[in-house]
Order: C-alpha cells, then structure tokens, then sequence
C-alpha cells in the first residue's frame, strides 16, 4: 500500500496567525515609528526595489539591510523591526493541532508546504521545533515558487515521492486548496482543529 501523507501549510494552520490582515498591521506600525504617511512608506519601499525574500534565498540581510535605509531607521530599530517581522509573521503555535501532527508519524508522513519569507526555517524552527515531527518541509523561498502556483505543489510531491492521490493537503485559504486540487490533490479549508483533525483521520481510515 502507497504511504499516505498529510501536507500542512503552516500560517493560520501550524500557526495561530491571520495570514490575511498581519502584514497590513505591522506596515501600519513601522509607518507610525518612521514618521511617514502610510503613501510615502510604500513609495520608499518600492523605490528601494528590496529583493523579493518570499521567493529567494539567503537575501534576508539585504532585505533587512536596504528596509532601513528607505526608512531611515537607525540601527536599534533595523533590529526592532526585524524582530516584530517574525513575531508577527508567526504568531503562536496552534499546539493541538502540532501535537497531534505528532502523534501521525507511525502510520502517515506528515509533511509543510508554505508560503514564506527567507529566515522562516530558521524562526519557526526556534520556536516551534517542526522539523521534529515534519520531514519535508517545503517553504516558498527555497521552492522559487509560492502556493497556488501548481509547480509548488509538484515540487512538494517530488519531495515526498508521493502521488497526488496519497496526500491530504491542509491549507486556509481556499485558492491554495483550488491550487492543490488543479494537480489531483485532495485538501480541506482549515477552520477550526476539530473539523481538520476529524477529516484527518477520515482520510486515513480511508487509506487501510
């Protein structure tokens, strides 16, 4: 029998975080301590032409770097910045849902596909200790390419040598599921951990 694989994103799933008003509050933030109007924040931003961390490697430091020159924050606050990025970015761990990822190891492989920024591995790593149950993790910047793009989904599967019809991708937001389902893989909207975990092991039963 094929081994079947569950794929879980990680932001507003492995993560209590709102992927989807995050990003928005902590320009707003970051506005208010540099002193500009939100238009001219974005106007620096996209005049400093920042190297697109969600789908490169090992630009982080430039990312970082080039951020607080278009803001004109000092050095302290480049640091700042960067810290409340990440704590920002993830949140805090959804731990039901982690621990009982856990517990699939003996019967299913258990794998991410993320969305990400360079750093990602290395913060989420720290504080949540994924690689302990998740193997692979497959993040946006190391693939080249994001969710729902379909190449992201083939690359996920040739991580997990797996056919599109063993896997139960797990995501929360419905155009990555659309993305999972246009290469024949099966995904359910995360919305709460009991309805996940239950399809989950739906899923599985299915799979004996």
């Amino acid at each position: 029998m094929p081994r079947p694989w569950i794929l879980f994103d990680i932001g507003g799933v492995l993560e209590v975080v709102d992927d989807d008003t995050w990003q928005e509050q902590w320009w707003e933030r970051w506005s208010a301590v540099a002193g500009l109007a939100r238009d001219e924040l974005d106007a620096r931003v996209t005049a400093a032409d920042l190297p697109r961390i969600d789908l490169t490697v090992g630009t982080e430091c430039a990312f970082w770097a080039g951020l607080a020159v278009a803001l004109e924050l000092d050095d302290e606050q480049r640091v700042a910045i960067r810290a409340d990025f990440w704590d920002a970015y993830c949140g805090t761990g959804n731990r039901e849902l982690i621990e009982f990822a856990r517990t699939l190891r003996p019967t299913a492989g258990t794998a991410i596909l993320s969305n990400s920024a360079d750093g990602a591995r290395e913060e989420e790593e720290r504080r949540f200790g994924f690689a302990s149950i998740f193997d692979p993790i497959c993040y946006s910047h190391e693939l080249g390419v994001a969710k729902p793009e379909p190449r992201a989904y083939l690359l996920a599967l040739q991580a997990l040598g797996a056919e599109p019809a063993d896997v139960l991708f797990i995501d929360d937001h419905r155009t990555a599921i659309d993305g999972a389902a246009a290469v024949g893989i099966r995904g359910i909207l995360h919305r709460d951990n009991a309805e996940t975990i239950a399809a989950i092991t739906s899923f599985l039963a299915a799979c004996r």
